[in-house]
């Protein structure tokens, strides 16, 4: 299966790119969300905590 797939993609001019972008996207996507992490704001994280366990809300339905 796998050489039927090779064979075709040999075929295609410049897809050797498409592997490249892939790796930076998935790079950078990391890269930007281990930046957020570390830069929040206590305040917000500790507030986004307290919405799961916040049971005002479902005693007003």
């Amino acid at each position: 299966m796998f050489k039927f797939i090779k064979g075709h993609m040999e075929t295609i001019a410049g897809i050797e790119i498409y592997p490249i972008i892939s790796l930076l996207i998935f790079f950078l996507f990391f890269v930007m969300l281990f930046l957020w992490v570390f830069t929040a704001k206590k305040d917000y994280i500790s507030n986004m905590e307290q919405i799961p366990l916040d049971n005002e809300k479902d005693q007003t339905l």
